[in-house]
């Protein structure tokens, strides 16, 4: 029996494991990347480069809020993901009933939501808008907050899956099947 199933009630952060703390972290930085601008438009041509200088900042540097629901939907999933494997991924009740497995399946559908982000980026303008600024020359660029997000959703997949793995590997089953 590991010294991480023998443990004593109540949280202590000494017994956080360091893919815990890791998914805590991505979740961290998701929500850093809530604050930063997610879809910038630019132009090559000097003109049109003019004219998008003239409009306001949040038309042409725009904010997750102002994003598609994917755009937002995974930054927010990371970071309540991460705080809950921190909070209960000491409790081996809550662990064994799938909590490793629950992230893994937050991550993923971070990960999904992440890219149809990317893939629906002009999608904040209406129609009308998206016909504009194509005819325009304007160009839908990712912002750093949409890299910094699509960073978080990835530490955060990477930790799930490790994390399911050490459940796994030392879950009852295994214990069993090496008696037999």
């Amino acid at each position: 029996m590991s010294t991480r199933d023998r443990r004593e009630p109540g949280w202590s952060p000494a017994r956080v494991s360091w893919r815990e703390w890791l998914g805590l972290a991505a979740g961290l930085l998701a929500v850093g990347s809530l604050f930063l601008s997610w879809t910038n438009l630019g132009a090559d041509h000097p003109e049109v480069s003019a004219a998008l200088a003239e409009l306001p900042d949040e038309d042409v540097h725009r904010s997750v809020w102002r994003a598609t629901f994917f755009g937002w939907l995974a930054p927010l999933l990371i970071a309540v993901a991460g705080v809950c494997v921190v909070l209960f991924g000491q409790r081996r009740a809550l662990r064994t009933a799938g909590l490793p497995q629950l992230w893994l399946v937050a991550a993923a559908v971070g990960a999904v939501a992440t890219v149809l982000a990317w893939v629906f980026v002009d999608w904040q303008f209406g129609t009308e808008q998206r016909e504009f600024l194509t005819v325009s020359g304007v160009e839908f660029q990712a912002g750093p907050g949409r890299y910094l997000g699509a960073a978080a959703v990835l530490g955060s997949l990477v930790a799930a899956v490790l994390d399911v793995r050490a459940a796994v590997s030392r879950g009852p089953s295994r214990k069993r099947a090496g008696a037999q």
